[in-house]
């Protein structure tokens, strides 16, 4: 597959080109932004339980580091290729710059379904992985994370990998970590949490409290899902509908969500859940709600079914959920979107917090992670909101155009080596 064929990632070039326009952007940095620093592909051959071997196919691209290391999550799916790990590079490199935080863009994955692996497997295919491409991760040159398919297990495997590599501990090589071994308090519920946060400050922009006749719909009942539904309910939310690969459920008077989250525990998916409405995901986005939240993955609303969507605050809990042309046409219908870039930024966030306590040795607690998170958010959203004023464009460009101020900025005071 070439850089250029994932849509994801020729979403990410058409959302930069636009915000280049808008603000003027120097076109030389612009033509930098387009490609990433740099891409490695590797074999990952692991044995699995029966005896034979099977080879994987690995990623991990940094699209810029001009603010930093490289940050970014490893993603295990089916659908991970180069083109769309250089896709969500590119956004990781936006989403840092427009929160303040002194990275650069970067992300990982393997082509591979983990719910077909053995834990063992997954261990050996995620020690591997580590081993494949450590020459270019580090705590100060790129610090991976759990994305989809991936956790706080995977990152102790990988965390361990590299430190018997270097023949000595190094808990600031990957964040996302278990508390047991340097994990940060709050990260976990990070993104969700977030998520949450940025639905009030947009609810505070239209006027809109949140509370007991506020109605949520939410795709994607998983890392990101959870917590922001049980977040969204704790203000007093009804959570109309929860959905998954499986499809979704639906309760008109809320959904109980430690109901739900129980289920999913023991069942795997929402499918066959008792006492609610069984609802397909494409009738999940067409519900009249007052807040919707893609949280699953991307390119999910399109502009063959972005008409349909009626929500009057969206809420990209995914990366890249909505396509530019969904976007364009949930704006103009007056729905409030809040981008990924922003809206999903809890995640990198409290990642930077973890990097941060593991280079220290000295860790804070779940309150103060908490309300620094609210903190950085709310500055970023502000400015967001405020640069949408400035050049009357919807949110998703004026995201674009806040981060890559800062990086344009950052890109001439270091300039172009060799000049």
């Amino acid at each position: 597959m070439s850089l250029f064929d994932a849509p994801l990632f020729q979403d990410a070039i058409k959302q930069l080109e636009d915000a280049a326009k808008i603000m003027n952007l120097d076109p030389n940095v612009a033509e930098r932004l387009k490609y990433p620093k740099r891409a490695l592909q590797v074999s990952v051959p692991i044995r699995l339980d029966d005896g034979t071997v099977k080879t994987f196919i690995g990623y991990r691209v940094q699209h810029n580091l001009t603010l930093g290391p490289g940050k970014g999550g490893i993603r295990y799916h089916p659908g991970v290729d180069l083109s769309e790990t250089a896709g969500l590079a590119m956004l990781m490199t936006f989403k840092c710059a427009l929160v303040g935080l002194p990275y650069g863009g970067a992300k990982g994955g393997i082509c591979v379904d983990p719910t077909q692996l053995s834990r063992q497997e997954l261990q050996a295919l995620t020690r591997r992985y580590a081993t494949e491409i450590n020459m270019i991760i580090g705590p100060h040159i790129d610090i991976p994370a759990p994305d989809i398919g991936t956790d706080g297990q995977t990152m102790a495997w990988f965390m361990d990998t590299y430190s018997q590599i270097k023949g000595y501990t190094d808990g600031a090589v990957v964040t996302g970590k278990p508390l047991e071994i340097g994990g940060s308090k709050g990260r976990a519920e990070s993104t969700g949490k977030g998520v949450a946060f940025c639905v009030n400050f947009a609810a505070e922009k239209i006027g809109m409290t949140i509370n007991q006749k506020t109605t949520v719909a939410i795709h994607g009942f998983g890392k990101v899902g959870i917590p922001a539904a049980y977040d969204l309910s704790a203000q007093g939310a009804k959570i109309v509908a929860v959905s998954d690969v499986s499809g979704g459920v639906y309760d008109v008077n809320g959904l109980d969500i430690a109901k739900c989250e129980l289920w999913i525990k023991e069942n795997k998916v929402l499918k066959g859940m008792p006492g609610t409405k069984h609802i397909t995901n494409d009738e999940l986005f067409a519900l009249d709600v007052d807040v919707l939240i893609p949280a699953a993955i991307d390119g999910v609303i399109t502009k063959e079914n972005a008409h349909v969507v009626k929500a009057k605050i969206i809420a990209e809990g995914a990366n890249g959920p909505l396509t530019k042309e969904a976007v364009d046409i949930v704006t103009a219908k007056g729905a409030f979107l809040i981008p990924d870039v922003l809206c999903n930024a809890g995640g990198v966030i409290v990642s930077y917090f973890e990097w941060v306590q593991g280079l220290q040795s000295f860790f804070w607690d779940l309150d103060e992670v908490n309300k620094k998170l609210h903190s950085i958010l709310k500055d970023a959203f502000e400015n967001v909101y405020a640069t949408s004023k400035e050049f009357n464009c919807n949110m998703k460009s004026a995201a674009l155009v806040a981060a890559i101020r800062r990086l344009e900025k950052a890109m001439k005071l270091r300039g172009l080596w060799p000049s």
